[in-house]
């Protein structure tokens, strides 16, 4: 086989076979095929698109250009879950332990944020002596022990995933759907899981800001995940609004560990939180229906499990015993604390999402290239949800800086982002809609 054939073949909008998509797979782990070479199918799968089966074929290749877990040594099953991201998303510090004290296995293997949307991985390690990139000894031991592990992607971890994504990061062919699914898809088939819970956010802090993209991108990640032979299933959720009321790295700890203490729980937060709990307990086998599910993660958080199992997982990559104790003793902060103030009397009508994920990126809080520092101090508090009454004077949000400039011109993008009008606007879903769930 060729690669120019292969690529030839796509171009003209026809199918490409498994053994061929393995070929051009292998091809791109070793490197024996061009970068251009790789750039040119990316551009003919973007504008020519691929059928189901192919997709499943790329995911499988990408899979296997690397290592694949094996949990079988472990006495329960093995889940996890992907967000596609958002502001405010601190939904898998939660979650993790929450599925794991209902009796699951959850190796959460996460990314780092870039652009807009925050990453897990950049919020764990706001946690002092927190190893989030550990070998695969420590890995499991922290899995076996608290039953769950939130940690970065390995380095022989789909491999091929890692050099196509950084080619369609520059060649502009990041949104076509199968290439996002098989990226998605292949670092979790990967992982050596039994079932995948997605979460695909729609609204103006999402990747996918329309719902009929993001409803299209839920579809493919569930049927070729089935395809693929992983028990998959998705709920699509609303991006319009950050989902936590804080956003940025150590911020967004504290506020998961005041979640999962029972000090502050957000109506939307915990619908999501539960939700997808729900679904992971019951594609784990450990619920006949997501009512049942979602009580047993409602128990899990009253009697403490969750957040004792938090705490086991950071001592055991290297944070500190009591840290769910006294977060705030070993979080970063920043001395400056500024609110932003609403301008008039009314309600919050709207806010611009993205614009908010970009003010903390602007505070250091998140990076604009892969290789840029992270400050895990900065960010932004308080972050009023809409609906909200507001007299002018109000905080719509509280501004964490390390100087006077920089907390200024932060106060001055949330304020633009919010908009405050004076009729209160419809309550809206937090979640919209289910792909693949179970049983409810």
């Amino acid at each position: 086989m060729l690669p120019q054939e292969i690529i030839r073949k796509k171009r003209d909008g026809l199918p490409l076979s498994a053994e061929e998509i393995s070929f051009f797979v292998e091809g791109l782990t070793t490197g024996a095929v061009s970068e251009g070479q790789v750039s040119a199918l990316a551009m003919a799968v973007f504008f020519n698109g691929m059928k189901r089966d192919e997709a499943v074929a790329l995911t499988l290749a990408m899979r296997d250009s690397g290592d694949v877990l094996d949990w079988s040594d472990l006495d329960g099953p093995v889940v996890d879950k992907h967000s596609t991201g958002g502001v405010g998303d601190n939904v898998s510090l939660m979650l993790a332990p929450i599925v794991s004290a209902c009796g699951a296995y959850v190796p959460m293997i996460s990314g780092r944020g870039l652009g807009h949307t925050g990453g897990t991985l950049d919020k764990m390690d706001a946690i002092p002596g927190y190893t989030s990139q550990p070998d695969n000894a420590l890995f499991r031991k922290t899995v076996n022990e608290a039953g769950c592990a939130i940690i970065g992607q390995t380095s022989n971890l789909a491999p091929a995933d890692k050099r196509f994504y950084s080619i369609r990061d520059v060649t502009a062919t990041v949104e076509s759907i199968p290439l996002i699914t098989a990226s998605i898809l292949s670092k979790k088939l990967a992982a050596g899981l039994q079932a995948l819970v997605l979460d695909v956010k729609a609204g103006n802090g999402a990747f996918m800001a329309r719902t009929r993209d993001a409803a299209a991108l839920a579809t493919s990640l569930v049927e070729v995940a089935n395809g693929a032979g992983l028990n998959t299933s998705a709920l699509l959720t609303d991006m319009n609004q950050p989902l936590a009321s804080a956003a940025g790295n150590a911020v967004e700890v504290q506020h998961a560990v005041d979640f999962l203490s029972g000090n502050n729980r957000e109506a939307r937060m915990e619908r999501v939180v539960l939700a997808l709990a729900a679904n992971m307990i019951c594609a784990a086998g450990l619920a006949a229906n997501e009512r049942i599910g979602e009580g047993l993660a409602r128990e899990a958080l009253e009697s403490g499990k969750a957040t004792e199992i938090f705490g086991q997982m950071v001592h055991c990559l290297g944070g500190p015993a009591d840290f769910t104790d006294r977060p705030e003793n070993y979080l970063p902060q920043t001395k400056l604390k500024i609110a932003a103030e609403a301008g008039q009397d009314g309600y919050v009508t709207g806010i611009a999402t993205r614009d908010i994920g970009l003010a903390v990126v602007a505070l250091g809080g998140g990076r604009t290239r892969p290789q840029d520092d992270i400050d895990h101090a900065v960010g932004i508090t308080g972050l009023l949800p809409v609906g909200t009454q507001v007299s002018r004077g109000d905080a719509l949000a509280v501004i964490h800086a390390h100087d006077d400039a920089a907390a200024r011109a932060t106060v001055k993008a949330v304020q633009t982002a919010y908009s405050v009008g004076e009729t209160r606007p419809r309550r809206q879903k937090v979640v919209l809609r289910r792909f693949g769930a179970t049983n409810v």
